[in-house]
C-alpha cells in the first residue's frame, strides 16, 4: 500500500492504495503534500484535483475499500446518488431493501472509507437537515454546495 497526500479547499487528502486499486480516502486538517506521486495513485489525485476544480462530477479510477458486506452494500447504493442531489438515510434505508435497518445504514455511511468518491455528503436527514458527517458538518455543505451552487439571481 502506498498513501500521498494532496491540498484541497477542505484541508489536506490521504489518498491510500495500490495496483488493486484506491482503498482509503480521507481528509485531515495538516499534512505535507507528496511531491512525487506513484502510478498507482496519480488518477485518483488528478481526478479529485479535477473535482475541486469543477470539471469533474464523477470518478473512473479503480476502488478497493475494505469493510464488511453489509457496509460494501451500502456504499454501492452510495455510488447510485447523483452528482448534485441528496437522499435522506430513511430513502437509502429503502433502497438498501430494509427500512428498519435506518442506522445500520447510518452508521456504515460513517465508516465510508472514500471521502467524496463514495459520497456518502449527500445523505441528508430526512427533514432536509445536514445530520452528521465524519470531516464536519461545514465540509458536508461546502461540498453539497460546491456540486449544486445556487445561481445569482439577476438584479437588472
Amino acid at each position: 500500500m502506498k498513501t500521498i497526500t494532496i491540498k484541497t479547499p477542505l484541508g489536506m487528502a490521504n489518498i491510500t492504495g495500490n495496483k488493486l486499486g484506491v482503498s482509503e480516502i480521507s481528509i485531515v486538517d495538516s499534512g505535507e503534500i507528496t511531491a512525487e506521486i506513484p502510478a498507482e495513485l496519480l488518477e485518483a489525485a488528478a481526478q479529485l484535483r479535477d473535482y475541486f476544480d469543477g470539471k469533474r462530477t464523477s470518478f473512473t479510477f479503480k476502488i478497493n475499500p475494505k469493510g464488511t458486506a453489509f457496509q460494501q452494500k451500502v456504499w454501492l447504493k452510495l455510488l447510485e446518488i447523483p452528482f448534485g442531489t441528496t437522499i435522506s438515510y430513511l430513502e437509502l434505508s429503502k433502497k438498501i431493501g430494509d427500512v428498519k435497518a435506518i442506522r445500520a445504514v447510518a452508521a456504515a455511511n460513517g465508516k465510508n472509507p472514500l471521502w467524496i468518491v463514495v459520497p456518502c455528503h449527500r445523505v441528508i436527514g430526512s427533514n432536509g437537515s445536514l445530520t452528521g458527517y465524519a470531516g464536519g458538518l461545514w465540509r458536508k455543505k461546502w461540498l453539497l454546495e460546491h456540486e449544486n451552487p445556487s445561481e445569482q439571481q439577476s438584479l437588472f
